[in-house]
């Protein structure tokens, strides 16, 4: 695989069971450039330790007055600095394509991801954390699969270098033989207590940018209610505990590789001191001395590979871990494909949640009503398939679309069956006609969605807006998230894209929180008509919704209490009229002598009826 072959075609199927059995699994899946960058790397280490052998033979042909063997010297360091350019080049290029490589496959992995959960992602994990893992984690393990071709090349070749000296100069040989080891595992005591550090300043930075993801998607609010500065200042503090952990991280890393100077540079002064004795005995040559202390100086090189690799996999480790988290999220499934009682092309029919009860009859206008926010989000969410399965889910049975298990559809014909709209949408900055460039039945024109959606002055906004002199709101630009736009807006433009889009089931999640009543009113009139013959859920508890609703289903406690019409309910249920009415319990209270009145006078009027017949 090239960068210029990017993205894959296909990922693969994570290894999500930890971080390391993913670095592993990420590993294998480049083998063929984790091969080549082995032997580029070998190439490049073969012609640096070489080198030294060559000089020795130069230095000993000018004591020995040989020109020939200085020639041939001379021809064999023009080989070598070929063989040594060739190699450092080339390692350079396979190894940046190995980590650029790796990093595009897991950023696929987590786009894959995002898109097969939906809104249900930040529900498990945190939205600081997820920008964390698709920015700075990812490279993170592309260093570490970038940089474990050339630690391999970097050991084979300080093996061979060790073996060659032992041969060449036996008794010199041993003592790097020997001391090479103690310098590469040295550090090892060193690494829990700098991984620990790492970990600290990891978990800080990841707070530091949840907060200041918050702060930047509520300023608005913030400014409003003058609760900028107090969030700028937590921003602040937790920038400093960042900064403070990193110093700490900075210093023991800074430890470890001064280490890795001071005891190679012991380990060549025992070499020179042992070396330059036995030269004055007679035991070693001049050129064979300065051989093994070139081949020692080269060892120094492939020691810094060590010192890298523990630094790549401290900083990866806990990176993999948290995409593995990601990755290892999945769909709840019980249901097996193949049990299916009508082919996915076909799905249609009532909309029917076991666990909780819930019924949306085919083409008819339900509004849901809960009472807890958080609730009637995992609902939705339940509703349209996205529900991420977790310790809490397990065995949970499969919302019903005509008879057909939801979760055991094809992601593709769920997502085309059932649209989920939840309470904050997210407009992707482009024009409006990208904005409304969605998939769709082809049905909704994208003027009957904008009309039903009451978006108006948002086109005056956005014509207004226009780079153009036709004023034509389609080619203006919406700012990254609509930010540019009041929360109402956002909300209607949102709402017409879902009716744009046209699906046999529609689930909105409080489409109109943050519009006023008379607008809620219109949009309540829009949907209703647009969506004539259509099944459209909504979670909402405004009157105005309510009372346009072919049937409102009670859902206090995650099980269905009560179905019926909105007036009917209001007269004749408490809890639900406490949760649309927000009543208080002394509200409550009051109604109860009126609720009993009014059962006393049912009962007489039906035994009048009774006795009359």
């Amino acid at each position: 695989m090239q960068i210029r072959d990017l993205p894959f075609p296909d990922p693969g199927v994570p290894d999500a069971r930890s971080g390391p059995r993913f670095l592993v699994w990420l590993g294998r899946r480049q083998l063929r450039g984790q091969i080549r960058c082995l032997l580029w790397g070998t190439l490049h280490m073969a012609g640096v330790g070489l080198l030294p052998v060559a000089v020795g033979i130069a230095v000993e042909a000018v004591v020995d007055g040989s020109g020939g063997r200085l020639a041939l010297a001379g021809a064999l360091i023009t080989v070598l600095g070929v063989m040594t350019a060739l190699g450092d080049t080339m390692l350079h290029r396979t190894a940046v394509t190995n980590w650029i490589t790796a990093a595009a496959r897991v950023q696929q992995l987590l786009a894959l991801k995002s898109a097969e959960m939906g809104a249900a992602l930040t529900r498990r994990v945190a939205a600081g954390e997820i920008t964390a893992v698709s920015t700075g984690d990812v490279e993170k393990i592309g260093w570490f699969v970038e940089a474990l071709s050339r630690f391999a090349a970097a050991a084979i070749a300080a093996v061979g270098v060790c073996v060659a000296l032992v041969v060449y100069q036996p008794e010199l040989g041993r003592l790097v033989a020997l001391g090479l080891p103690v310098l590469a595992l040295v550090v090892l005591p060193l690494l829990p207590r700098a991984t620990k550090r790492a970990d600290e300043q990891r978990e800080k930075a990841g707070r530091a940018t949840e907060l200041a993801s918050d702060t930047v998607a509520g300023l608005r609010v913030l400014r409003g209610i003058g609760g900028e500065e107090l969030f700028l200042a937590r921003y602040r503090r937790a920038s400093q505990e960042v900064r403070t952990a990193a110093v700490r991280s900075a210093r023991m890393w800074a430890l470890i590789a001064a280490v890795q100077v001071v005891l190679p540079g012991l380990l060549l002064i025992a070499v020179v001191w042992y070396g330059v004795g036995l030269a004055r005995e007679g035991r070693v040559s001049v050129g064979e001395l300065v051989t093994v202390y070139g081949a020692v100086t080269f060892l120094l090189y492939p020691l810094r590979h060590f010192e890298e690799i523990a630094m790549a996999y401290s900083f990866s480790r806990p990176s993999a871990q948290r995409a593995a988290r990601v990755l290892s999220l999945r769909r709840t499934t019980t249901a097996d494909p193949a049990e299916l009682d009508c082919p996915t092309a076909e799905l249609k029919g009532d909309l029917y949640d076991p666990a909780s009860g819930l019924l949306a009859p085919a083409g008819e206008l339900t509004v849901v009503v809960c009472g807890d926010p958080d609730a009637a989000g995992r609902l939705a969410d339940r509703l349209g398939g996205h529900a991420v399965k977790g310790p809490d889910e397990e065995g949970a049975p499969s919302v019903l679309l005509g008879g057909a298990a939801l979760d055991a559809l094809p992601l593709e014909s769920a997502r085309a069956a059932v649209l989920v709209q939840d309470k904050d949408p997210v407009l992707l900055s482009g024009t409006l006609t990208e904005l409304l460039d969605v998939p769709s039945s082809g049905a909704v024109s994208q003027d009957d969605a904008l009309a039903a959606a009451q978006c108006g002055d948002v086109l005056e906004a956005l014509a207004q807006a226009a780079p153009d002199a036709s004023g034509d709101p389609r080619a203006a630009r919406i700012t990254e998230r609509g930010r540019s736009l009041s929360g109402g807006q956002r909300q209607r433009l949102a709402l017409a894209r879902s009716l744009v889009t046209d699906p046999e089931v529609l689930v909105l999640d409080e489409p109109t929180s943050a519009v006023d009543s008379h607008t809620e009113a219109r949009i309540a009139d829009g949907l209703r008509r647009l969506r004539a013959g259509r099944t459209t859920v909504v979670f909402a508890s405004s009157p105005l919704l309510l009372d346009r609703a072919d049937r409102v289903v009670f859902v206090p406690e995650g099980e269905v209490a009560t179905v019926g019409r909105h007036r009917d309910l209001m007269r004749g249920d408490a809890a639900y009229r406490a949760v649309v009415t927000r009543e208080t319990e002394d509200e409550q209270r009051q109604w109860k002598p009126v609720e009993a009145e009014l059962a006393d006078r049912k009962s007489k009027d039906l035994e009048e009826i009774e006795e009359s017949a």
